[in-house]
């Protein structure tokens, strides 16, 4: 397959796909949950398939989790499916109506950005979650997963490839890159994709980053932090750590450093400690750190470390304040959280903490898009341009103007002839 070439054809459909009433569009989604759920182990066998390899290869805990397609994860990109169709269309909305001037109008209508690249590794419900929120916002996508999971996303993509273009949406709307040459090949294709996605290590988004002239949304780290400030309720920042930490340690929203207010260090971090190797955590800490638990002593630089697995970094902190500079340091502007009992602090901490996601007394693992009721996300964004933090609808949309006149010339405003109102109606 020529991924030049079929990117081209998809620019060329791209405008069919979004004219679309959002009718046939949830219709095309009702269609993709029951193709899943009727061949449901056809799927279930392509994984098991995958995941044998993977354990032949080696492939570490955190990777294998995400690998696996179950009832469980079947269940969860269905209930993001439903999430969607009843959310409100995306496409056609008036952001903007002005009079320019007595029969001049114009509006800003939103609409979809057109051809999504996304690439992903290991997560076949990604491939799930991204081309139905692509359905949904009325884009056009070309997907590849990584070779972890090929037979797992094969399966996925044939039918919903055919569910949608059964129910009625255009042939070639969605498009599946199999070999790993096509990424090379579709970083090339700058004129006719609009936008991609890369969801993976630091390493492989960084790669693609660095290897293309198209527009990159994404992030490279999940460097996430709670902030257990002194007016922190004990026993609710220990379940909320813990839940950060553990819940599923594999996210990018996992928690990766815990800071502790000085005041309260002594109290505090021997009753974490307990919970949190009693959950298979091993610590890390700076020397005041393993004064007072048993951590192995870490240096400064190695907070910029995202774990992925059961480890956890622990800072004491003088203040909030030296929390919020450790943040915005070593943080990755995804995800932090703070737990404290006085409003002010919180407010303090969310206000000046650089992240997409700041939080009060609950867990980073809350950074997601289908938790956002946003159906699922295609990524989070770290970026400030366009989207941040879960992208899910709003994030896949753009706008265009339209003017509406009736034979109006600038010649007539330049000479002074006529001359602007600028009124919006309402």
């Amino acid at each position: 397959m020529n991924i030049r070439e079929e990117a081209h054809k998809m620019k060329l459909v791209s405008p069919k796909l979004a004219a679309s009433s959002a009718e046939l569009r949830n219709k095309a989604l009702e269609a993709i949950a029951l193709e899943l759920n009727t061949h449901k182990e056809e799927i279930f066998n392509a994984n098991h398939i995958d995941l044998d390899n993977a354990r032949e290869n080696g492939i570490s805990e955190a990777v294998f989790k995400r690998l696996k397609f179950d009832e469980s994860k079947l269940e969860g990109v269905c209930d993001g499916i439903k999430q969607l169709i009843l959310l409100e269309d995306p496409i056609g909305k008036v952001l903007l109506d002005r009079e320019l001037d007595e029969d001049l109008e114009l509006k800003r209508i939103s609409c979809p950005i057109g051809v999504i690249g996304v690439i992903f590794e290991a997560r076949p419900d990604a491939l799930v979650q991204i081309s139905t929120l692509c359905i949904k916002s009325g884009n056009c996508a070309i997907l590849k997963g990584g070779k972890e999971t090929v037979n797992t996303n094969k399966v996925l993509f044939d039918l919903i490839y055919k569910s949608v273009v059964k129910a009625g949406l255009p042939e070639g709307c969605l498009l599946q890159a199999e070999q790993h040459n096509e990424i090379d090949e579709l970083l090339k294709c700058e004129k006719d994709v609009d936008l991609l996605i890369p969801r993976g290590s630091n390493s492989f988004v960084q790669y693609i980053m660095n290897n293309t002239k198209i527009p990159v949304m994404g992030h490279a780290d999940g460097v996430c932090h709670v902030y257990v400030d002194k007016a922190a309720d004990i026993e609710k920042a220990i379940s909320i750590i813990v839940d950060a930490k553990t819940q599923y340690t594999a996210a990018c929203n996992a928690a990766e450093t815990l800071l502790v207010h000085k005041d309260i260090a002594d109290k505090f971090l021997p009753e974490a400690y307990k919970t949190l190797v009693d959950a298979g955590v091993s610590l890390r800490g700076t020397k005041e750190v393993t004064k007072i638990i048993n951590a192995q002593e870490m240096s400064d630089e190695e907070f910029h470390k995202e774990y992925l697995e059961l480890v956890l970094s622990v800072k004491i902190v003088s203040d909030i304040d030296e929390a919020i500079e450790h943040i915005n340091k070593y943080g990755s502007h995804h995800t932090d959280s703070i737990v404290t009992e006085d409003m002010d602090s919180a407010e303090y901490f969310m206000q000046m903490v650089d992240s997409a996601g700041v939080y009060h007394n609950c867990s980073t693992r809350f950074a997601d898009g289908f938790r956002y009721g946003f159906g699922a996300e295609v990524g989070i964004s770290t970026s400030k341009i366009h989207a941040r933090g879960p992208v899910g609808l709003e994030g896949l949309m753009t706008y265009k103007y339209k003017l509406y006149g009736h034979g109006q010339i600038v010649g007539d405003y330049a000479t002074g002839k006529k001359h602007f109102n600028f009124k919006d109606i309402k």
